[in-house]
């Protein structure tokens, strides 16, 4: 999601500078943010990109629990998180993906909405959980899922974890198109674009001299 390959990049090897207090105050944070950003996104039936777009497509399929689903398809990525970035990194992304999974259900009991534009709703839920995910990368941390598969692969073969990821979306967005109506889909897709763009912009390692 978001590229996180890039993101990455930047915090790999690097010490962390939080305290346990802002770690965990950061991570609850981002993760209530980001999980507002799906919840409007599911109330509109919109798809995004990452393991959360799998999610989408598998809850409107099923009717399972987005997050339930959220949390199980990112079970898989633990293991190479731990290998490529760390016990750290990967403790502080499964409590983030946990909290999301958590709070995105959560939303429906505090938040009632009876109807929502899908392009609103994806202008909303793309910066919202973009917000969310900046929040997370800060304190190197994320909503795991194939950016770290990516990462994974680069290392391993001659795919670059771009290609992978990018791979990867186009993939779910395909899926969207076919299993839900157009315009819903092509929402989907211009919220897709808008948080890989709004988190490509903001998060930048030379504008923060904390993750140098």
């Amino acid at each position: 999601m978001a590229h996180i390959h890039d993101v990455f990049s930047q915090i790999s090897g690097r010490a962390d500078r939080h305290s346990a207090f802002e770690d965990a105050q950061g991570i609850f944070a981002g993760s209530l943010i980001a999980s507002l950003g799906l919840f409007f996104m599911g109330k509109a039936h919109l798809v995004t990109s990452g393991m959360a777009g799998a999610a989408f497509l598998m809850h409107y399929a099923s009717g399972l629990s987005f997050g339930l689903l959220f949390f199980v398809v990112n079970l898989p990525f633990y293991y190479l998180a731990l290998k490529r970035m760390g016990l750290a990194f990967t403790v502080k992304t499964a409590s983030a993906v946990a909290l999301t999974s958590v709070l995105a259900d959560l939303q429906n009991r505090y938040l009632a909405i009876d109807g929502l534009n899908p392009f609103w709703a994806a202008l909303l839920g793309g910066l919202l959980l973009g917000f969310g995910c900046l929040a997370l990368y800060r304190h190197r941390a994320s909503l795991g899922g194939v950016g770290i598969l990516a990462v994974y692969l680069q290392d391993h073969t001659r795919f670059r974890a771009g290609q992978v990821q990018m791979a990867f979306d186009a993939i779910i967005l395909a899926f969207a198109f076919a299993l839900i109506p157009w315009h819903i889909a092509l929402a989907s897709v211009a919220g897709a674009l808008l948080l890989n763009v709004f988190v490509l912009i903001n998060h930048r390692s030379d504008r923060y001299s904390v993750l140098r």
